[in-house]
Formats: C-alpha cells, sequence, structure tokens
C-alpha cells in the first residue's frame, strides 16, 4: 500500500557525505531512513526508494546542503531524474537546528533535521548551472588552486634564500617555472571557453565594461555566481555574494558598527575587494560614491565593503539590461538612492 496520499507533499532531507547519502522522508510527522551509496549506483536506489515509499515527483520536495562537489553530483541527479531538488546554504540549517534546540550531530539526525526544514521553510528550487558554467567553474577553481600553490612556493623560495639552503632553491625555482607554464596555460583555456560559448562572451563584455574590473575578476564572476539574472535583483545577489551590510543596533543601548555580513559566496567576495579598491580610485561612479561614505564618517574599511556591493549591483545592472557600463546612468541612480 502507498504510504503517500495523493495529494500530500512529501518532504524528504539529504546528508551528504563523501561515500554515502543519509536520506529521511518525512511523512505524517514520521520519518522513515535509508543510506545509499554518493555515486551513480546510490542515486538509482534513492530514487527507487522514494517511488517504493509512494513518493511522486509532483508532490516531493528533496532539500540538502550546499557541501560542494559531493552534494552537486547528487543534486544534479536527482534534478535530471525529474525531481524538485532544494540545495541550502548550511548556515541556514544550522539556525534552524538551534530553533529546535536540537542536541544530537549524526548523519541520520542532519537529515531529519534537513526533512523537517524542508518541510517548514519551503526553500527555493535549485536550478542547476549548465554545462558551460560549470566547466568554467572548475577552470577558475584550478587556477585559484595553481596561484596559491604559486604563493607557497615564493614564500618558501625566500625562506630557503634567508636560511642559506642553497641546494633546495634549484628545485624550487624548477617548480616555480612549472607553474607559471600551467597558469599561462591556464588562463588561455579559460579565455578560450568564454570566446567559445556566446552566452558567456555577452555577460564577461557588458561585465568588463565596469572600469575596475578585469578578465580574471570577471571571469570568477561568471563562474561563481552563474547567470546573475537568475537573481531576483542587486540585492539578491549582493547576498548570494555577502556584501551586504548587517546592523547591530537594538534599543538604546546597542549600538554597534554596520559591517558586510559576509554570509555567502567567500571566494567571490575575495575576488571583488582588490577590484573595490580599484575602482574607487577609476570609476567615476565609485569615485563620487567613495567620496559621499567618507562624508558620512565610513571608516575606510567599511568604504570598501560599500564599493564592493556598489559594484555588485552594477555588475548586476548591466547585465540584466544588457547594456553596457554608463557612467551618466549610473550616476543619475546614484543622486535618487543617496548613497545607498
Amino acid at each position: 500500500m502507498s504510504e503517500v496520499t495523493c495529494g500530500t507533499n512529501v518532504h524528504v532531507g539529504i546528508d551528504v557525505s563523501k561515500r554515502k547519502l543519509d536520506c529521511a522522508i518525512l511523512l505524517d510527522g514520521k520519518i522513515k531512513s535509508k543510506v545509499v551509496g554518493n555515486d551513480p549506483a546510490g542515486f538509482g536506489l534513492l530514487d527507487a526508494w522514494l517511488r517504493e515509499r509512494g513518493a511522486d515527483i509532483q508532490h516531493t520536495h528533496l532539500c540538502l546542503e550546499a557541501t560542494g562537489p559531493y552534494s552537486e553530483q547528487a543534486a544534479l541527479a536527482l534534478v535530471d531524474a525529474g525531481w524538485t531538488v532544494s540545495v541550502v546554504n548550511p548556515a541556514r540549517i544550522k539556525g534552524f537546528a538551534q530553533s529546535e534546540l536540537a542536541r544530537n550531530k549524526t548523519d541520520r539526525a542532519d537529515a531529519a533535521l534537513l526533512a523537517r526544514f524542508c518541510a517548514a521553510m519551503h526553500p527555493a528550487t535549485w536550478t542547476p548551472p549548465s554545462v558551460a558554467y560549470r566547466h568554467l567553474r572548475a577552470l577558475v577553481e584550478r587556477m585559484q588552486a595553481l596561484k596559491d600553490m604559486h604563493q607557497q612556493e615564493t614564500n618558501r623560495l625566500e625562506a630557503h634564500q634567508a636560511s642559506g639552503e642553497t641546494n633546495i632553491i634549484p628545485h624550487v625555482k624548477s617548480h616555480l617555472a612549472w607553474l607559471n607554464t600551467q597558469i599561462t596555460a591556464l588562463q588561455k583555456a579559460i579565455d578560450d571557453h568564454i570566446d567559445g560559448h556566446p552566452e558567456l562572451k555577452q555577460d564577461a563584455d557588458l561585465i568588463a565594461s565596469i572600469p575596475g574590473l578585469g578578465d580574471i575578476t570577471v571571469a570568477k564572476v561568471l563562474a561563481y555566481a552563474g547567470d546573475v539574472r537568475r537573481f531576483a535583483n542587486g540585492k539578491a545577489l549582493a547576498a548570494f555574494i555577502g556584501v551586504t551590510p548587517r546592523q547591530r543596533e537594538s534599543g538604546s543601548s546597542v549600538r554597534g558598527r554596520t559591517m558586510i555580513s559576509r554570509t555567502g559566496h567567500a571566494a567571490l567576495r575575495k575576488a571583488l575587494y582588490m577590484p573595490g579598491l580599484v575602482a574607487l580610485r577609476h570609476n567615476p561612479v565609485l569615485q563620487v560614491f567613495g567620496a559621499r561614505m567618507k562624508v558620512n564618517g565610513l571608516a575606510p574599511k567599511a568604504v570598501v565593503g560599500a564599493a564592493m556591493r556598489k559594484l555588485v549591483h552594477l555588475i548586476y545592472g548591466v547585465v540584466k539590461s544588457g547594456r553596457p557600463f554608463d557612467a551618466k546612468i549610473a550616476l543619475q541612480g546614484l543622486a535618487c538612492q543617496d548613497g545607498i
């Protein structure tokens, strides 16, 4: 007999780890659990198990945390199978667990928590990025990994030179030369990939029209944010990145400093820091905006954070409108916004 009555909304939580998926289906306040492998065979078993429980695609909502490649492959397989899937920021799940005064932290308990969160909060449906965006993200992440290695080896070279360990220096220099070659080749691969996909190329040209944003930053914006049109507005994109203001005011005693939230995509937020500094000096809109922030008494770092947020709004504006950056239009909007 079917466990799910026709028309009933079924909620499923999936706790993701490297090798397995702990799954929990919530029905009439009761939880049923299942563990499958985090691989194509496991995805097939999960699909079959859900259907055996009577869950149907039209009335079932699956929820899992965003845990990088381990969650994405599962989410992609489930979406391809036709299920409605939400991929949720782990911070939301942690806050929900605290609201329930949850005391246990196990894979099975986390799956049940995700199912209850899904039933209570109805998170937005996840739309997977296209293959072109996923490939670009892989290239950009590899590029950043190589640059991090290069910086580490540069630091080691300086340390060996300072300590007089001359026998190690040639080996480190050889590795640095190899890294430089790989970074150059990978940058060309990123450029070729963007040029080879019209939807990426069009957005890249629009974003690059904003003074302060170079090719490397443009590639990271496309790789990490995907198609920014999926966001309802510039504020939603800024919240995704974590550059929205966080205020701390309550009653007459709490008057904390306002700062950026940092609840969002850390890699993209980091990528926008130097462009924010450059734009404050060379972007006519950000020059006016930064001067206004300083007059209002914002600290230097707060001004940079505000500039990063403004850049995000400009990025959304040019992509959404399909028109390159126009300082006159942006300055008119800035006058209306009164510094916001």
